[in-house]
């Protein structure tokens, strides 16, 4: 059984207030947990998919139909994105966009620091895929590939695509789900009412569509969402589509 969950991250692009909701996402990074290096995104991307797989046995069966099948047990998650990096423009001296993606083919590489204490057995960094303070998924990255789209008079590639898939590590990296608290969950931004702000326009700032106040509502478990006041705080939980 797959579930995939595939989101449009394309910020708002029309309106009067689209520049200032462009300004406010924030870039997504790839941390490598082992050294602390990372790897800014030079643009956000414009999707990713998330999957999971769960085990099941077919019922074996004898003069009937069927039988429930037996849940055997679930996969970790997983997450694919393409990514594009560019460097066209970097003052001379930074314009290899490879001084940038080579911070992410170390995140392959075996390292001594993950080295286990029994079987003496290196193997890759744990890594962490970040948006801002609104979600992040701690993973481990299972494939890599890299596609060069733009030179330098010299060869120097200065553009190219890439394209990552993590596998997840930790239980608490996964999609979040949409139950938070009135203190705030860790991972997930909170906006903090302030006077004269209605829950619609909120939803405009943080999600880009006014509309979303239903989703703003629901997460933070609002019984009269044209009720806020000041100093209020509201979790911004993402929203599933």
């Amino acid at each position: 059984m797959d579930v995939i969950v595939r989101r449009s991250m394309s910020p708002v692009t029309t309106g009067p207030l689209a520049s200032m909701v462009q300004d406010r996402v924030a870039p997504a990074t790839i941390i490598n947990l082992t050294t602390g290096d990372e790897v800014q995104c030079t643009f956000r991307p414009k999707e990713y998919t998330f999957q999971k797989q769960n085990q099941w046995t077919p019922g074996k069966v004898v003069g009937a139909d069927m039988q429930p099948p037996k849940f055997n047990g679930g996969q970790p998650m997983t997450l694919n994105m393409e990514l594009m990096f560019d460097t066209n423009e970097a003052p001379p001296g930074k314009q290899d966009v490879r001084l940038i993606t080579n911070t992410l083919w170390q995140m392959m590489k075996v390292t001594n620091q993950r080295r286990d204490g029994d079987t003496k057995r290196s193997e890759p960094p744990h890594v962490e895929f970040r948006w801002g303070q609104v979600w992040s998924f701690k993973a481990v990255i299972t494939s890599l590939s890299q596609k060069f789209t733009l030179f330098m008079p010299d060869g120097k590639p200065v553009r190219s695509t890439v394209t990552v898939s993590f596998l997840q590590a930790e239980a608490a990296g996964q999609y979040p789900g949409q139950n938070p608290t009135s203190g705030g969950r860790a991972g997930f931004a909170v906006h903090t009412v302030k006077e004269g702000e209605t829950i619609d326009w909120i939803a405009f700032k943080e999600y880009g569509a006014s509309t979303a106040w239903r989703h703003l509502a629901e997460a933070n478990s609002l019984d009269d969402p044209a009720r806020l006041y000041a100093g209020q705080k509201l979790v911004l939980v993402p929203m599933r589509e």
